[in-house]
């Protein structure tokens, strides 16, 4: 998937909020990273593929995939904010552990960005993340449609002082 029509889409988005509320001079790697982590977390609890304790099944597709979709958001905003652009393989492989195991490898990926903000990291960060996706049967047209969605959902939350 060519992801550069939803980096420059999520550049524009990104621009949109800090000029609406004054950010400029601010960096805000931290605070993409915060909110790229609450993202998978809240991915991971529409799953509930960690709740081993609970008979409540997963929420419903359309829901995960929003949320999922949210993850990308922020993995592109980081991508921005320190000039990567993911160029991993035409196909991720789906891998051969659980989807309880693929979180915590992506929390795992994600902290490694953190610390290191190499390329080599954000291209692991964001095979995890995609990896996820590919498990939890999101095609890449999945994804950019959902993503095309939610991003013109985010720019009117903007403009309605979300």
């Amino acid at each position: 998937m060519n992801w550069e029509p939803l980096y420059e889409m999520q550049h524009k988005l990104d621009t949109y909020i800090i000029e609406t509320h004054q950010l400029e001079n601010e960096t805000l790697f931290d605070e993409r990273m915060l909110a790229l982590l609450v993202e998978l977390g809240e991915l991971a609890n529409e799953t509930r593929c960690f709740k081993f304790w609970s008979k409540k099944k997963a929420n419903d597709r359309e829901v995960i995939l929003e949320e999922y979709v949210d993850n990308i958001h922020f993995i592109l905003s980081l991508g921005l904010t320190t000039g990567f652009r993911y160029e991993g393989v035409e196909e991720v492989q789906l891998p051969s552990y659980s989807l309880t195991e693929q979180f915590v490898n992506c929390f795992t990926t994600c902290t490694i960005f953190n610390r290191e903000r190499t390329i080599e990291s954000y291209q692991n960060m964001f095979d995890s993340l995609l990896q996820i996706g590919l498990s939890l049967g999101f095609t890449t047209e999945d994804i950019q449609e959902a993503y095309l969605k939610k991003n013109e959902i985010n720019f009117k939350r903007q403009d309605d002082g979300y």
